[in-house]
């Protein structure tokens, strides 16, 4: 087995596990109510407008775990289990989602990077599986397709690895205002802190999974090349 495979497993592997292990903690802190009882949507507004964010909608969504905040129509969508939630579980993850609202903003750099890259890795995500398949049955003929491949998909590697400060830096907003705001006290504070660390491996393992694939791909080229 080469050294890629063994790499592409355990990545795999471990994406597995981090995310059963965030399934199982967001199971886990549903059933940890807040003290005070404020719902997903409550902590969300109110995280916004200690904030000075009033021009930020709070909205349900369908799904789990399908929390996202989207700056192109300012709003926070929170799932429906999030949304009417009091749990500590709830609260970390709209706080979360509010964070990046607050980057939004402040115009925290990474987030403003990671915006600006979105069409390019639409794009790039819609067409380089084909240009890859492409660029491997023809790589004798045409060996610079499978460049061009090479190319899309780092696009797509540099957003996830961009992805991180964003998404760590949401959770460290998220969790100095849930403690400051007194959302949270001691008792919860680990519990939600625990939580988001969860959810921050996620990116983490993708990141990871993406430039293991992406050297692999790079290794291909360049052996194909020595060969020619």
């Amino acid at each position: 087995m080469s050294l890629y495979w063994i790499i592409f497993i355990g990545v795999a592997l471990l994406s597995w596990l981090v995310s059963s292990r965030l399934q199982h903690k967001f199971e886990k802190y549903s059933k940890v109510p807040l003290p005070n009882g404020m719902t997903g949507k409550e902590v969300a507004e109110k995280m916004l407008h200690d904030n000075g964010i009033y021009d930020v909608k709070v909205l349900p969504t369908n799904g789990t775990l399908t929390d996202h905040y989207n700056p192109a129509n300012k709003t926070v969508n929170l799932s429906e289990p999030v949304y009417y939630s009091n749990s500590v579980a709830a609260a970390a993850v709209a706080a979360h989602e509010c964070g990046h609202a607050v980057q939004h903003a402040k115009a925290y750099a990474p987030l403003k990077m990671r915006s600006a890259l979105v069409p390019v890795v639409s794009f790039a995500s819609q067409w380089v599986t084909w240009v890859i398949l492409g660029g491997l049955i023809f790589f004798r003929t045409f060996p610079q397709l499978l460049l061009i491949g090479i190319i899309l998909f780092a696009l797509t590697t540099l957003f996830s690895f961009i992805t991180l400060p964003v998404e760590i830096n949401a959770s460290q907003r998220a969790l100095a205002w849930l403690s400051n705001a007194g959302i949270t006290n001691s008792a919860t504070r680990p519990q939600a802190e625990d939580a988001l660390r969860s959810a921050a491996y996620t990116y983490v393992v993708a990141a990871l999974g993406s430039l293991a694939t992406l050297l692999y791909y790079i290794m291909i080229f360049v052996g194909g090349r020595n060969r020619n």
